[in-house]
């Protein structure tokens, strides 16, 4: 396909006409203007809920269909890796809708467009990801050595706190290493994001200290300098002691071979912005780019997207960025909210000889907030239109349903909190009664210490409640509970992660037990009377070494010492980490997850409302696995290690990502709720110093690791220091504190536009409020300004928009804090059914009747042997693999449930005096139901290639995996032939300059190379395709059969010289039997009539073949299923 295709933009396909072709709701206006755009680059200002994702995924099929590019060189940038998902799929969907709706054929009768609709697939990355493909493909232009290793934030702390350690240089300061450490990073960070050296930034503050010390005294002024220049001095000299340790922690990562993410960044910038090659490289493979949420990127990201698809040198791109200057909320992490209004001129368009701005056009119909809603949204926004905010007042579609608004002010936090629940709970129970389901609902809060208080008022009032990232993953229940057993597998003497075990959830040690346990402690590791003179001194020091809780756990004791409860629970924690114990010599990933089903954290985490307990699990496996990856020799302690250094450098790494769930109100900050939406939503502490919050300046004046304003890359839109090496002392602190006060105006123009982002996250109800007194301060703080501005919108309203349900006046003057000498108690340990206690017991209480009334069970049957297979046998032989039988006393219930007693005129098998026989009879009963009964499994609207060949072996297993999907266990094999797959694409290609998978946003290649990897290389070398040049490899495809999409990569595709081809599967494992082949094959079938699909030819044209690396064998399947084999594969499996 041309990069413009003149018939087609003559008569350019409507966006309505694509739109009905699709079987998809007509655009907008709005929209449709956006999707048919010039083929220029475009500003789209999209406010909240205005269906910008689906606009910008529809602006690609209009592009496809009118030929102005085929898929493949489209391009789409974001920030996340789920909204990069997101908009594949949606791309991707749209597309493939395209290629089966008719359209393309009546377009070009001779099928050309539709192959190249169904041969391409859109690039959609993160904008770290793609920086980092940049640097891969690029980075010895710099030069950045191949192999380089992208740290991760622990990583790049781990490595800063050696340099601050090890720092034998003078370093005036009180401050401790781990302090220095976060200081020299951020100040790292801040010098990437913006490309300054440390020499220019030097300069800089050193002229800026010359000219406070050397400003003459104005009149009447004291020898010594006033306090606010003094702290503004103490602020720049840290600061230039910080940039020594800077340039060491650079040596260091060039020393060691690794990048950081501001490194990744700023590098591929510089590719950008001082290499010609690679812009004309970047511009041949993408014809259409998207740049999405552009008011959060940084200077940075800026330069490298401006460099490579902007400026007047070249001919203009159909570059759309889509942003929102309302919803800039992350100035405070690097974004600059300068970048979406500079887009225009940063790519411009030509107008005959002349650059002009780039268009630029509006999304601002919402189709997601009432209009009672956006009337309160844009009240509170409006102070930020009136400085040039630059956005129109965003609208409500038409027919929008009216809002259920309820705003209110309390004498105090307490009761703000018990309304908010009130307003919430009534509102969730009153949809759940009405529609049999609740609404989703959300409370969104600016600070994260409010989160448990609100969350702990709405469970008392029975409603199911998760609250999102109130830590950070470490401190997530099931993650800090997996943790806390791997500090004291690592360590006996981890105290802290002990008590936690005991005293957690699941085994709630009572403060009595626990001190016995303590007291036990300290015996075991107190010397024991001497011996006399013959007793060995070996004996004595062992005796003397500091014993733990968990060596008291292990060895408890006298059971006197502990009620009966207690000592069984120690008892049956002291039997699982013995168990654990024994089987510390497996893999780090193993063991993390042989961790997680001792201690039943996998069922407990389905026990939780929702899919949040999960989604940390598995984002903790994540962290467990990459860590292994980059750590080959990676032990139990240095993972603990590890972690306890990301507690501090990543607060505790960042939780799984937040999902809109139904079934339960989510509370979470207002940072974290960006780009969702939630039907019912309240929004509590609009106070004083709250929100707006009251932080100290994070002008760069006091703040030691902040850039100059003037350094900066956005510093044409930031506050101007006027001063000059002639000012006195007055002058000069009148110059800072004007330029102080316009940093604080800049944040709180942030807090403004966060407090319009919550009020637009709601569809239908939103709940405001606020209060005058919180729990400890001697003075009442009140309404916000932003409470007030909404209040007064409903007070003017008529008819009225919501309700004003209260507005509690303001204490007098004199007035004490009622809330300081209202004492609290609280229960330890925490029960952890809380408020539901009532309730599980009743249901315990009836469950037990029901029990008691029941006929009696059967007798047993006769006991069956169990058969041994080898591998039982073996592990049975072995005390070290095959744990004890647990003592009978931990089968007891824990309470709060008693066991009945005993009948005293049961009679005891003496053959089975345990009742093990009995047990197994039990459990053989249950296994032969569970195999009796049969599930019907649905198969999802996508399979892989993989699952294909699964479904021709062996569909139960396949329904078995889709049933209850699990992650695969790690497997050396299969990561050396993702390393030898990398290898060959990196040998066929021969431009790839970094290993790919050590960047973001790409595929992992597995371990380092290893003696069975080279042989490998070494068999190919051999190979009879060795010598012949593939015509493409890593083909991506996907096709629709019997309605399902199947999905699958060639790994590479031969043209031979009859004008056929050959698709190649390359194969590091043995050649397969007979009995496998015909599933095998499947995989080939595939692939044959995805290549004939994509080249428009005959399947018979299409030759496949595995090749079988290490003996050398390719095997050329003889009959291999065509289409309609395919579809007879699927017809009879039951689909959605």
């Amino acid at each position: 396909m041309s990069p413009l295709s003149p018939l087609l933009i003559a008569n350019p396909v409507e966006p309505a006409e694509i739109a009905d072709a699709l079987g998809l709701h007509r655009p907008t206006p709005e929209q449709a203007t956006v999707i048919a755009s010039p083929v220029e680059p475009s500003l789209v200002v999209a406010g909240a809920g205005a269906g910008k994702t689906e606009t910008m995924a529809a602006r690609v099929v209009w592009l496809v269909t009118n030929g102005i590019v085929s898929p493949e060189r489209v391009l789409g940038l974001t920030f996340t890796r789920k909204a990069a998902r997101q908009l594949g799929e949606r791309v991707r969907a749209r597309l493939r809708r395209l290629a089966g709706s008719g359209l393309l054929e009546r377009l070009d009768p001779t099928g050309g467009l539709r192959a190249t609709v169904v041969a391409g697939e859109p690039t959609v990355l993160t904008y770290h990801a793609y920086a980092g493909r940049l640097l891969s493909e690029h980075g010895l232009r710099l030069p950045v050595q191949p192999g380089v290793r992208l740290l991760s934030e622990t990583s790049s702390w781990q490595l800063a706190h050696r340099v601050v350690s090890t720092w034998d240089n003078d370093l005036e300061t009180d401050r401790v290493p781990s302090s220095v450490t976060a200081q020299l990073l951020a100040l790292a960070g801040e010098l990437g994001e913006h490309l300054v050296s440390t020499e220019r930034l030097g300069e800089y503050t050193s002229w800026l200290c010359e000219v406070i010390e050397n400003a003459p005294r104005a009149k009447g002024q004291r020898a010594s300098l006033p306090v606010k220049l003094m702290e503004v001095m103490a602020a720049q000299r840290f600061r230039l002691e910080l940039l020594p340790l800077v340039e060491a922690y650079h040596r260091r990562k060039r020393a060691e071979g690794a990048l950081d993410f501001a490194d990744q960044m700023s590098l591929a910038a510089q590719l950008a912005d001082h290499y010609p090659a690679v812009v004309t490289g970047e511009r041949e493979r993408y014809g259409a780019v998207l740049l999405d949420e552009y008011q959060d990127t940084g200077h940075a990201q800026r330069v490298l997207l401006r460099s490579l698809f902007g400026g007047g040198g070249h001919r203009p791109m159909p570059v759309t960025a889509v942003g929102d200057p309302a919803q800039a909320i992350y100035g405070w992490r690097g974004a600059s909210a300068a970048n979406l209004p500079r887009f225009t001129t940063d790519f411009p368009r030509h107008s005959g000889e002349r650059l002009e701005p780039a268009h630029e056009f509006g999304l601002l119909t919402s189709f997601r907030n009432p209009p009672e809603i956006l009337e309160l949204a844009n009240a509170v926004a409006e102070p930020l239109r009136a400085r040039g905010l630059g956005v129109e007042r965003l609208r409500a579609r038409e027919g929008a349903g009216p809002a259920d608004i309820a705003v209110s002010l309390q004498p105090d936090v307490r009761a703000e909190r018990e309304w908010v629940a009130d307003a919430l709970a009534r509102r969730w129970f009153a949809e759940k009664e009405e529609s049999g389901k609740p609404p989703t609902a959300a409370v969104l809060v600016r600070r994260r210490a409010d989160m448990a208080p609100i969350a702990s008022e709405l469970r008392m009032r029975g409603l199911p409640v998760e609250v999102v990232g109130l830590g950070g993953l470490l401190d997530e229940p099931e993650v800090a509970d997996l943790v806390s057993t791997l500090r004291v597998l690592a360590d006996p003497l981890a105290g802290s992660a002990a008590a936690r075990l005991l005293t957690g959830a699941r085994w709630r040690l009572a403060a009595a037990d626990l001190a016995a346990l303590w007291r036990r402690a300290n015996e075991l590791s107190s010397p024991a009377p001497s011996g006399g003179a013959g007793e060995e001194p070996t004996l004595v020091m062992e005796r003397a070494e500091q014993a733990g809780l968990i060596d008291a756990v292990d060895e408890p004791g006298s059971p006197e010492r502990y009620s009966e409860d207690g000592y069984r629970r120690i008892r049956r924690v002291g039997a699982e980490l013995a168990a654990l114990r024994r089987r510390l010599d497996q893999s780090l990933p193993e063991l993390v997850a042989d961790v997680e089903r001792t201690l039943l954290l996998d069922v407990e985490s389905l026990a939780r409302p929702g899919s949040a307990g999960r989604a940390h699990l598995d984002a903790f496996a994540e962290v467990v696995t990459d860590y292994a990856e980059t750590a080959p020799t990676a032990t139990l302690l240095s993972f603990v290690d590890y972690l306890n250094t990301a507690a501090h450098a990543e607060d505790g790494l960042t939780p799984g990502e937040v999902e809109v769930v139904p079934d339960r109100v989510q509370v979470l900050t207002v940072h974290s709720a960006k780009g969702l939406e939630w039907e019912v939503v309240a929004v509590p502490h609009l106070v004083a110093d709250v929100f707006p919050s009251k932080r100290r300046s994070s002008s760069w004046l006091r703040t030691s690791t902040a850039l100059p304003a003037i350094l900066r890359g956005d510093s044409a839109d930031l506050p101007e220091l006027r001063v000059s090496e002639g000012f006195d002392r007055k002058e000069v602190q009148e110059a800072l504190e004007l330029h102080e006060e316009g940093f604080a105006e800049r944040e709180a123009d942030e807090e403004r536009r966060l407090c319009y982002v919550a009020l637009t996250r709601s569809e239908r109800a939103l709940i405001v409020s606020g209060h005058w007194w919180n729990e400890s301060s001697t003075r009442p703080k009140g309404p916000s300004v932003f409470l007030t501005d909404i209040a007064e919108v409903l007070r003017a309203s008529d008819p009225p928009i919501g309700s004003l349900a209260s507005w509690a006046e303001e204490p007098a003057a004199d007035d004490e804090n009622p809330l300081v000498a209202d004492s609290r108690t609280g229960r330890w340990p925490l029960d952890p059914l809380g408020d539901r206690r009532t309730g599980v017991s009743t249901g315990v209480e009836l469950v037990f009747a029901e029990m008691a009334a029941a006929p009696p069970e059967p007798d047993p049957a006769t006991p069956v042997a169990p058969v041994e297979t080898p591998v039982e046998t073996a592990a049975a032989d072995s005390d070290e693999e095959w744990p004890l039988p647990p003592e009978p006393e931990e089968f007891s219930e824990e309470e709060p449930f008693e066991e009945s007693e005993e009948d005293p005129s049961d009679e005891v098998d003496p053959e089975d005096p345990d009742g093990w026989a009995s047990d197994t009879d039990v459990l053989l009963a249950e296994r032969a139901r569970a195999r009796a009964t049969v599930d019907r499994v649905v198969l999802p609207s996508q399979l892989s290639v993989s699952q294909l060949v699964e479904l021709a072996a062996d569909a139960d297993a396949l329904a078995q995996r889709l049933r209850r999907p699990l992650p695969l266990p790690p497997n050396s094999f299969a990561r050396r032939g993702t390393a030898f797959h990398g290898w060959l694409e990196q040998r066929f290609s021969g431009d790839r300059l970094l290993e790919i998978d050590d960047l973001p946003g790409a595929a992992d290649f597995g371990e380092a190379p290893d003696s069975d990897f080279e042989e490998l290389q070494e068999a190919f070398e051999r190979s009879e395709w060795a010598e012949r040049v593939p015509l493409a490899v890593e083909i991506p495809f996907s096709a629709d059969v019997e309605g399902i999409t199947v999905r699958g990569r060639m790994d590479a595709v031969y043209a031979d010289a009859d004008g056929g081809w050959t698709v190649v599967d390359w194969k590091t494992g043995g050649v397969p039997s007979a009995e496998r082949l015909p599933a095998l094959a499947v995989q080939l079938a595939a692939y044959r009539l995805a290549w004939a699909a994509l080249k428009g030819v005959p399947v018979e044209r299409v030759r496949a073949a595995f090749h079988y690396v290490r003996p050398g064998h390719t095997l050329r399947p003889a009959d291999l299923l065509d289409a309609e084999g395919l579809r007879d594969l699927l017809r009879n499996v039951p689909s959605e």
